[in-house]
């Protein structure tokens, strides 16, 4: 029998055996040492607060584009949002005026475009630092 004829024999064998295994099994089942750790109260609420907060920005950023665009509402802001989360964006440092660029790529319309540059200008406007750097942050839409 060949080199290969053999290798395809074992194949066909782990093949077999991997599909006598289960799919799924419960956390009680998998060894001790591999068993999640249930969060600490303190852990859940860390991670309570930080997803609330990211609400709350989330929420400031879909009313601040519902009061410049009368014609989105609520659920077409958070869309909106969506799409700018999920769109690429290049981060490029400028040690000498202590900036850091945030560079938005376009978006899917020119309406959605117009909103972005929009809420870039506002970010913008806050003067935030990126944390530990004392770098200011810079929003623009690339052209």
């Amino acid at each position: 029998m060949s080199e290969i004829q053999s290798l395809e024999v074992e194949l066909e064998s782990l093949k077999g055996a991997r599909k006598k295994e289960k799919k799924h099994i419960t956390v009680g089942e998998l060894p001790e040492e591999d068993q999640f750790e249930q969060l600490s109260q303190s852990g859940k609420h860390l991670i309570d607060t930080v997803k609330m907060i990211a609400y709350r920005a989330e929420t400031a950023m879909s009313n601040l584009l519902m009061e410049i665009f009368s014609e989105f509402d609520k659920n077409a802001t958070r869309a909106l949002l969506r799409e700018i989360y999920n769109n690429a964006v290049d981060l490029v440092v400028d040690e000498t005026n202590k900036i850091l660029r945030v560079r938005m790529h376009h978006l899917a319309t020119r309406g959605h475009d117009k909103a972005l540059r929009k809420l870039c200008e506002e970010l913008t406007a806050t003067k935030t630092e990126f944390p530990e750097s004392g770098l200011k942050m810079v929003y623009e839409l690339i052209e």
